[in-house]
């Protein structure tokens, strides 16, 4: 049962760390602008920035719980939970590159 609670935990800081200003056209916009950059070679697919990224991070004890990208940027924010704390990792979508890593 306290396992139930530290992921319910998890689960809502996750939710609550999405911003509440992204929109469902403003995620549209998100998705057609990764699409169009990986079309032209300008992006990097999120599969291969995953398969780098994820693995370091389930070493370390962390569970992959998703990710955003911010088109004006490029830059791709992979989501962890480990031990009912939210971890945002930033990662270059043009180079592939870790540039932060934050929380837990």
């Amino acid at each position: 049962m306290k396992m139930f609670g530290v992921l319910a935990l998890g689960a809502c800081l996750a939710a609550a760390a999405a911003p509440a200003h992204a929109s469902p056209q403003d995620r549209r916009s998100d998705q057609e602008a990764a699409r169009k950059g990986r079309m032209q070679g300008q992006l990097l697919p999120l599969r291969v920035i995953e398969a780098r990224v994820v693995p370091v991070m389930a070493r370390k004890g962390a569970q992959y719980i998703g990710f955003d990208f911010d088109s004006a940027t490029g830059i791709y924010t992979l989501k962890f939970l480990r031990n009912g704390n939210v971890i945002w990792v930033d990662v270059d979508g043009r180079s592939g590159q870790v540039m932060s890593r934050s929380g837990g």
